[in-house]
């Protein structure tokens, strides 16, 4: 937990964490990860995404590309690119304040 956190937290005060597409995130994202369906993990709760993270960036977003257990393909996000992915993945994972 605490090297996730300093890795946040370094991406955070070195600027390299972009701002998530919201309008993305509503679209797809939040329908699994605001309420855990299909075990996915919660938006904001870092605990859950740190086994997640631990993979490294590069294997999360290729799981999002591929689909993974119930997430399809995309994640339903068709026009989403990996930048995009990548942006939302670390909203996602980030504490909730």
């Amino acid at each position: 937990m605490k090297k996730l956190f300093a890795a946040v937290l370094m991406m955070s005060a070195a600027g390299a964490m972009a701002a998530p597409d919201m309008d993305k995130y509503a679209k797809s994202c939040q329908v699994c990860h605001a309420n855990g369906a299909a075990n996915a993990p919660i938006t904001g709760d870092a605990a859950a995404w740190e086994p997640r993270m631990a993979k490294g960036m590069d294997a999360l977003v290729a799981a999002v590309n591929n689909g993974l257990n119930a997430m399809p393909p995309k994640g339903m996000c068709f026009d989403c690119s990996d930048e995009d992915y990548k942006a939302l993945i670390e909203y996602m994972a980030a504490p909730a304040e």
